[in-house]
């Protein structure tokens, strides 16, 4: 047999793809189990058994014990769940009792195709008269009448996966190993309940939220209008577990890099995405979702992971960033490591790392679309992992932020980070990984230039405050969001910011400064909360923080935009003009009304407004921003009964649609952890005025908080989510 895939888990390499024996992939009789057996001497003759006087009748892992003990036991799955660095026991059953002094009894632990006691991926360790040192410990709790009762405690730092145990009696005349049996397999996973662990994190409260919450709240929208939605991490699901090692195991992930945390959490950044190793999800913004799953429609992760297993590693289409962002935090979750989902809202996407996000407007005050190569993203999600940096001063461990969304390369994969929140805010970006990336994301300065009719092209203004106005995260034990934006950068103008954009500066990360006129003004636009298909009012208030009058000029253009920051077409354009008398504001009010820009919207109806003002006292200009989200119509949940472990109780899902269109091509899905495996309802469309209602059955499988979610998703319509939270009694 060949062994070139020799660290891949338990599956077969064809062609670059992975095929899946059988329905089980990790349970199949695959030849790499023959090839373990071929490494083992010859086994002995039932004579030389009997003259041995010793053999293995059965071994139980104890499974609901030692699975409560490592605070596993919410997985989903028959097979053994362990945490390094923590004693599991399993019981030996053999056909005499055992004599301490006299029988040799290892116990061998495999992972891999080509086990090898120097890599990690074959363990032994010893209990009776030969003794032997081992990374793993091994002890005997107790023997009673010819059960063995063994404690096996993982190395702190060893490989995580699925293992496969043998019990084998070492006697003069040769080895006899148990046959391979799937019920003995076991995973091991990170350990953030112990300090010698990577994934280490001391206080149980935090543990809970980012380790073992499998919900959470993902923010979008526009950072003075914060929206959320529900999303399901789901990592404790049925066959969540196999499919991110199956992700690992088609990444060819080496196993040697699965007991890092920090080489686990880089590449998992690079498997979410399929840009160019046939990772997990297909990244889209096109618009056109024909071929696969809107990117808003998805409500969990475990959907979307056990239709990749399913397929046989075949990429799922599609997704964006918060997608990428919720299906990553499952699969670290999933593997012990605490992870959360962050948003980042204005999040610069600087192609160069040079700290410069250029906007360039024609002469009419429009962004010129074709020389804007630039974007900024009204909202980015990326994730924070906590772990030790082993490879970084301490005072860098911690969070760290890594993003599978592919927007640049890294060591030639679409990739980012772990980058060490902490340095992110000290400026420190010379260590390891993409740390001037990040930094650029929430710290780069929009530069406004002009292009007059001759396409000569200057500088007009520059607003160093507009990008990274607010990080969030969803707060421990609550819905509500958690303002992050200290951890990653100073005050805005304080000392200690510019300290930090000097040590960036210092460590290779090119600023301009530039000189400009100052223009006395500053302009600030203001909107309320506007539903799509309402018309609104726009309001531009001009501060002048001159001692004297002055003449200002502006041109207002609103254009329909995605949330990356690309811009589609341009609805309004409106000029201008106001006398602002010394130190007063004025205000210009633009009114916008909906049949102007709903015939344009693209997905998740977002609206650019861009002025541009120019002050003919100075002659100089200024320039301002503002992204304007229209929300969506609702969704209504109802529930009739009351929740009780292992009772039906009854769920409707309501929709009117309130526009004079009508809506094609629906979807509807309800998910929930614990509930109800995603249900997933199409309508072929919804006429104005009409209504749908879609009604499930719960039957709820264990008490405590619950949260059920919902999301109604077309080509017109998208981001129409709700969720209802309950508390589920014990029967």
């Amino acid at each position: 047999m060949s062994h070139q895939h020799s660290e891949t888990q338990s599956l077969q390499l064809q062609s670059g793809r992975i095929s899946i024996a059988k329905s089980n992939f990790y349970e199949s009789n695959l030849p790499e189990y023959e090839a373990f057996d071929a490494l083992r001497p010859r086994g002995p003759t039932d004579k030389e058994t009997q003259a041995s006087g010793l053999s293995v009748l059965s071994v139980d892992m104890l499974v609901t014990k030692n699975e409560k003990d490592h605070t596993t036991d919410k997985y989903k799955c028959s097979t053994l769940i362990v945490r390094r660095n923590k004693e599991f026991t399993i019981v030996i059953k053999l056909d005499r009792a055992f004599n301490a002094e006299q029988d040799d009894v290892q116990i061998e632990f495999v992972i891999g195709s080509a086990p090898d006691e120097n890599k990690g991926t074959h363990i032994i360790v010893s209990i009776g008269k030969e003794k032997r040192t081992a990374s793993w410990k091994g002890r005997v709790v107790e023997t009673q009448g010819n059960d063995v009762t063994v404690g096996i405690t993982p190395d702190s730092s060893c490989i995580v996966g699925r293992f496969r145990t043998f019990v084998t009696v070492v006697t003069e005349l040769g080895k006899q190993r148990t046959p391979r049996n799937p019920d003995t397999d076991f995973y091991v996973l990170f350990n953030s309940w112990d300090s010698a662990d990577e994934a280490y994190m001391d206080k149980e409260e935090d543990r809970q939220e980012y380790v073992m919450n499998d919900v959470g709240t993902i923010y979008y929208g526009e950072f003075n209008n914060i929206v959320s939605r529900s999303w399901n991490f789901g990592q404790f699901e049925e066959g969540v577990l196999d499919a991110c090692l199956m992700l690992l195991d088609a990444g060819k992930v080496p196993l040697l890099f699965r007991g890092n945390a920090t080489e686990v959490v880089r590449q998992g950044s690079a498997l979410i995405n399929a840009q160019d190793d046939d990772g997990l999800l297909v990244g889209n913004w096109s618009g056109d979702y024909s071929e696969g799953t809107a990117p808003t429609a998805w409500t969990g992760s475990p959907e979307i992971l056990l239709k990749y297993a399913k397929q046989g590693c075949v990429p799922v289409r599609f997704a964006q960033c918060w997608v990428f962002a919720g299906v990553l935090n499952t699969l670290m979750r999933c593997l012990g490591i605490p992870a959360r989902l962050i948003t980042n809202f204005i999040s610069a996407h600087d192609n160069t790392g040079n700290l410069k996000t250029d906007i360039v407007l024609d002469d009419d005050g429009k962004v010129d679309r074709s020389r804007t190569r630039d974007s900024v993203w009204n909202y980015h999600c990326w994730n924070e992992v906590y772990i030790k940096r082993l490879d970084l001063p301490e005072k860098y461990s911690g969070w760290q932020v890594i993003d599978s969304t592919p927007q640049e390369t890294s060591d030639g994969l679409y990739r980012c980070g772990p980058t060490s929140v902490n340095a992110i805010k000290e400026g420190e970006l010379s260590y390891p990984f993409d740390a001037k990336f990040v930094f650029a994301e929430m710290n780069s300065d929009v530069i406004f230039r002009k292009c007059d009719k001759s396409g000569k092209i200057k500088i007009i203004y520059v607003d160093s405050s507009y990008v990274g106005k607010l990080l969030v995260t969803k707060k421990k034990d609550s819905s509500e969001y958690e303002d992050i934006t200290s951890n990653y950068k100073y005050p805005e103008g304080s000392l200690k910011e510019r300290e930090s954009m000097q040590m960036a500066e210092h460590r290779g990360v090119s600023k301009d400064h530039l000189p400009l006129p100052e223009a006395g003004v500053d302009l600030e636009l203001q909107a309320d909360t506007i539903k799509m298909g309402d018309n609104f009012k726009l309001k531009l208030n001009i501060k002048n923080q001159m001692s004297q009058t002055c003449t200002f000029s502006a041109i207002i253009t609103g254009c329909v935009v995605y949330y990356t920051g690309v811009t589609s077409t341009t609805f309004k354009l409106e000029n201008m003009s106001a006398t602002v008398e010394a130190s007063k504001t004025e205000s210009l009010t633009i009114d916008v009304n909906a049949l102007e820009y709903m015939p344009y919207l693209v997905e998740q109806s977002n609206l650019l407004f861009v002025a541009y003002g120019y002050i003919e006292e100075k002659d100089a200009s200024v320039s301002i921003m503002r992204v304007v989200t229209l929300s969506p119509p609702e969704l209504t949940i109802k529930m009739v009964g009351t929740p009780q472990v292992g009772k039906e109780v009854l769920v409707s899902v309501i929709f009117q649609n309130p526009y004079n269109f009508i809506l094609e091509k629906v979807q509807l899905r309800i998910e929930g952890p614990g509930l109800i495996i995603t249900k997933l309802k199409k309508y072929s469309q919804i006429l104005p005025g009409a209504s749908v209602k879609y009604k499930v059955s719960l039957f709820p499988r264990s008490p405590g908080k619950k949260v059920l979610m919902a999301c109604l998703d077309c080509p017109l319509l998208r981001q129409v989510t709700n969720q209802l939270e309950f508390e589920v009694a014990n029967n």
